[in-house]
């Protein structure tokens, strides 16, 4: 397999998985460059939406496809934002004001715990029987107040622990080694070589 879909317009998830399978001489194609519009995602959970997303850009495409949903689980909002974790605030999408939001739902809150949560979706067809699928977790803190530069969505909000810093204070290498994207796609590629 040298070519993948990628299910999604997201040109910084596409940034970020290009670069951990570009080693492996995996090219990572956005749908948007065939032209297949983003899927629905109606299911409360992070598999299904995957799942539903991988399985659509493989029928447009005819070729193998990758999905990744991904979201911020914070135990003091019960779980939320979960998988409305990019529309958060409505729509139209925006980083920011998710982010306000966030910290206005978690104003008082003693409790600040949070993790990423990132469900990969491979299918090597759309009918493929058996889906790769592997998850990843990025156990954090949610801060008072954003801090760094780099990232995307609630990284600068995202206090990770062992790091000492926000992830949005990370390099893309440093983060590329230890988020739940990161996980998730080390977990599929030893799926993958054990198929």
């Amino acid at each position: 397999m040298r070519r993948l879909i990628l299910a999604s317009n997201n040109a910084k998830k596409l940034k970020e998985l290009g670069a951990l399978l570009t080693p492996l001489g995996i090219e990572l194609i956005p749908q948007g460059a065939l032209n297949i519009p983003e899927a629905e995602e109606p299911f409360a959970t992070f598999i299904e939406n995957a799942l539903a997303k991988a399985r659509h850009a493989s029928q447009l495409s005819g070729l193998p496809a990758i999905a990744d949903d991904s979201g911020l689980c914070v135990r003091a909002l019960g779980g939320a934002p979960g998988v409305l974790s990019a529309r958060f605030a409505g729509d139209p999408k925006s980083d920011e004001r998710n982010n306000q939001l966030l910290l206005e739902k978690l104003a008082g809150q003693t409790d600040r715990a949070a993790h990423f949560v990132c469900l990969l979706v491979l299918v090597r067809h759309a009918d493929d029987p058996q889906p790769i699928i592997a998850e990843g977790n990025w156990h954090g803190e949610i801060l008072n107040a954003p801090q760094g530069e780099h990232g995307f969505g609630y990284d600068p909000l995202f206090w990770v622990l062992e790091a000492n810093r926000s992830a949005a204070q990370m390099t893309a290498e440093a983060k590329n080694q230890c988020s739940h994207r990161a996980m998730a796609m080390q977990q599929l590629l030893a799926r993958l070589n054990a198929v």
